[in-house]
């Protein structure tokens, strides 16, 4: 079945089923190829290092995992650096996914530069022991910066998933922006998911031959929970579905929000007073997070707080939410990527296709802006309707298999990939190099 970009076409129904198996991609895309036709044996296939760390790192990853297993021209090798537990925990035995090696990094009220070492450290040894022929990062994590780096102290080529996003401000958001910034500058192939990303790469003077847009994977994760049922483990959300109120997810976390959490809590106080609205804040683990707002919207009628969710409850909450409220940069994908209104608490962003196309806006981050934004898009039905109608510029679902034919060109083992092209029908077919 051919899928709009915008995979919110059907929001009553379930989305396409994804199977995520040793044995099958975990996406549509290029027909993998059987060990019959190429010839290739288990002890040659190339070694790919995919560097882990966080849960956005493992939503994202996860369909590109389960896809190089099931590919015969590719051996992977889960390495996770621990960056977030939990979390990380969690969205990994969601996906079926157990790391061949875990550094567990993470350790209580340790700096940036710490959690950078000790990554950097523990994957730079793993590297100088073992075969690898490529190590693929995504984004841009302290686990991302220091996958690169001890790729290219091993003098192993980098594979950045999810390159090319800017804000234009080195220090804003910090510090993702300057460490997408250096692995640029390491990277070897350059995976854009629009592009404005790829743009970007070219004018900071990367090869063009070395960019290959394909897409978000995120999308093609987000098909795959679609498909899967919610273990409804969460009991503040028992009544979700039976609640008729407008839901308002919302969430805040980011560095450069810390000083102005006290102003989203008491919008979000103001904003709870309506009848009509039940706001669902999961609340994220960090203390800074959580002594700002917990004291302004903790037991608050119309507020519920729940820990963070598991990945499909998670995805579950914003397919029954009517508008999303959020720092995250994964939420300014998801939000339009299920068709919901997302406003972003945020000045600046690295994403600026979802504003471009209408799916989000830039609310800032002030009380009084996010209660004029949230009240009027709640209060004009027709405007809720033409963001959530809009064009999702990020992914169409098939990014992974061009994730993968990328890096099967990049070694000469497969033709080139076409790009992804916002709003365009055809699927990643394959083209002669």
């Amino acid at each position: 079945m051919t899928v709009w970009l915008n995979i919110h076409s059907s929001p009553r129904g379930p989305l396409p089923s994804i199977r995520l198996s040793d044995r099958e991609p975990a996406i549509p895309g290029p027909r993998p190829l059987r060990k019959s036709e190429i010839d290739v044996e288990r002890d040659v296939m190339r070694s790919v290092a995919v560097v882990l760390g966080t849960r956005p790192e493992v939503i994202k990853c996860a369909p590109v995992i389960h896809a190089l297993r099931a590919d015969p021209r590719f051996a992977p090798v889960v390495l996770s650096t621990g960056q977030h537990r939990q979390m990380l925990d969690e969205t990994l035995a969601a996906f079926g996914i157990r790391p061949d090696v875990d550094l567990g990094v993470m350790a209580p009220a340790q700096t940036l530069s710490q959690v950078t070492h000790r990554a950097l450290d523990g994957l730079s040894e793993h590297l100088a022991r073992h075969r690898v022929e490529a190590v693929l990062v995504h984004g841009d994590t302290a686990t991302t910066l220091a996958g690169a780096l001890a790729a290219f102290h091993n003098r192993i080529p980098v594979v950045h998933v999810e390159a090319g996003l800017r804000s234009g401000d080195l220090r804003s958001p910090f510090p993702e922006e300057a460490n997408r910034r250096l692995v640029a500058q390491l990277a070897d192939l350059h995976l854009a998911p629009t592009p404005g990303n790829s743009a970007n790469l070219i004018r900071e003077g990367m090869r063009e031959s070395s960019v290959v847009v394909t897409g978000n994977t995120v999308v093609d994760a987000l098909r795959w929970a679609g498909s899967q049922r919610p273990a409804g483990t969460v009991p503040e959300l028992a009544d979700l579905g039976r609640d008729q109120r407008r839901i308002v997810v919302a969430s805040a976390h980011r560095r450069e929000s810390w000083r102005m959490l006290p102003q989203i809590g008491q919008a979000l106080r103001e904003l709870a007073r309506r009848p009509d609205v039940r706001i669902v804040v999961p609340l994220h683990r960090n203390p800074v997070v959580r002594e700002a707002l917990l004291p302004l919207i903790g037991g608050v009628p119309g507020v519920t707080v729940v820990d963070p969710l598991p990945y499909l409850e998670f995805c579950g909450l914003m397919w029954r939410s009517d508008l999303i409220l959020s720092d995250s940069s994964g939420a300014e994908e998801e939000g339009p990527a299920l068709g919901k209104p997302t406003l972003v608490l945020r000045d600046l962003t690295e994403r600026p296709e979802s504003i471009a196309s209408g799916a989000a806006k830039l609310v800032g981050r002030t009380r009084d802006k996010i209660v004029h934004h949230v009240t009027a898009l709640l209060d004009d039905p027709v405007e809720h309707a033409r963001m959530a109608g809009a064009v999702n510029p990020y992914g169409d679902g098939l990014a992974t298999g061009r994730v993968v034919g990328a890096l099967a060109h990049h070694f000469g083992d497969g033709p080139a990939v076409l790009p992804f092209v916002p709003g365009h029908l055809a699927a990643p077919e394959v083209v002669a190099a």
